[in-house]
């Protein structure tokens, strides 16, 4: 099971906070690492896997595409999530995987080629339609994308632990799929390895300790 780093990007820094509430964000200022900078953030934690939001771009305030170029090319593999709105929309670089969000992707997911569809969930339901997010799962299943994140946004920087049913999540996709939201522990991450995700997406747990930065340098379990 990949382990993955999320960073958040906004008014060109790493920022950090909580539940999709993005008003609240702030700079992420972590011990030993000089500035919010993303590059010099990237380099000083070095994780083989990273996963970006632009936050930015999501609310179409602007972009930091960039510093995601310069991130991505620090990292074995980059999952971004740039508020991607139509198949025409992807960012093409070395090591780049584009991630197509529910809640800017539009209607048509199906018109999507290749990278990965995040499921973005708040309060039980796929923003921004309210749909159920096993059916959204199933249906994706069809499509074309290489794999899914579950993100439980309700969840995201409060590294409170995950929802009940993570069999059925697992069930529900049968291509790669990860999850992201609440990761908290080294105990929430043997339930999900033992649920069948393929890869975990982390942040919070790792700036406090929970979770070994080696373990996500590493990109794996010990």
């Amino acid at each position: 099971m990949e382990l993955v780093l999320a960073l958040d990007l906004m008014d060109g820094k790493v920022v950090h906070g909580a539940r999709g509430e993005r008003a609240t964000y702030r700079p992420l200022l972590l011990p030993g690492v000089p500035s919010a900078d993303p590059a010099g953030v990237v380099s000083s934690l070095a994780p083989r896997f990273l996963y970006l939001a632009d936050l930015d771009r999501i609310m179409g305030t602007g972009d930091h595409d960039g510093q995601v170029r310069a991130c991505a090319r620090l990292a074995e593999r980059a999952y971004v999530d740039r508020g991607i709105r139509s198949p025409t929309d992807y960012l093409r670089d070395e090591h780049l995987v584009n991630v197509v969000g529910t809640e800017t992707g539009g209607e048509d997911l199906s018109a999507y080629r290749g990278g990965f569809l995040s499921v973005d969930v708040k309060d039980g339901k796929v923003i921004p339609r309210g749909e159920d997010p096993l059916e959204v799962l199933a249906r994706a299943g069809e499509w074309s994308f290489e794999g899914c994140i579950f993100l439980n946004l309700g969840r995201v920087g409060t590294a409170t632990g995950l929802p009940a049913g993570l069999d059925d999540i697992r069930a529900a996709f049968g291509k790669r799929l990860f999850y992201g939201g609440g990761v908290g522990s080294v105990a929430d991450l043997g339930l999900l390895r033992d649920a069948g995700f393929d890869g975990a997406i982390v942040a919070t747990g790792v700036h406090r300790g929970a979770i070994p930065l080696e373990w996500v340098r590493r990109g794996s379990l010990c």
